[in-house]
């Protein structure tokens, strides 16, 4: 199976969008980008200190991962991305107007499980109540689907592709 969309994996940190995504991009037969590769250093350094990044510290991040997806217009690719905020779902869609989401959502206490058991990430639990802030989620004008985290990365892997198929090339 393979899909001309460039697929945008969003959601709060610990929903599993550096897991899914290459499962995804795998199954659609298309590279997958990891978003957090797209983020300066001083933005790392900022979110392991536990200080969220003001909207000045992603700007230059969402350009980063639009001209990417902008470069894989009509060839498809997947890339992570939190996309929290309406606005920055704008700032994607200005450089790749095509792009199509992937809002991977669930239970607070779910997610934080998650992100207590990982090894190695840099963005600290503490700020999952600033995630769940700023989270707004995909409006009905907006290409994409919500897709639930319960489950084994296979299972939900398999639920995106489904939703993913009724979505037609020229919503995108």
């Amino acid at each position: 199976m393979s899909t001309p969309h460039v697929v945008v994996v969003m959601g709060v940190a610990g929903t599993g969008k550096t897991t899914i995504g290459p499962l995804l991009a795998a199954r659609l037969g298309v590279p997958y980008a990891e978003g957090d590769d797209f983020h300066p250093q001083a933005n790392i350094a900022k979110m392991s200190a536990g200080i969220p990044l003001d909207d000045d510290d992603r700007w230059p991040w969402l350009d980063a991962i639009g001209t990417w997806a902008h470069e894989r217009a009509g060839l498809g690719g997947v890339v992570s991305c939190s996309a929290l905020k309406r606005s920055y779902r704008d700032r994607l869609r200005a450089e790749a107007p095509g792009v199509v989401f992937v809002h991977l959502s669930g239970d607070r206490a779910l997610i934080e499980d998650r992100m207590a058991h990982r090894q190695g990430h840099f963005m600290p639990t503490a700020l999952l109540d600033s995630q769940f802030a700023t989270l707004q989620p995909l409006q009905a004008d907006e290409a994409g689907v919500a897709v639930d985290v319960a489950g084994s990365p296979e299972e939900i892997t398999e639920r995106v592709v489904e939703a993913l198929s009724g979505i037609p090339e020229s919503a995108a």
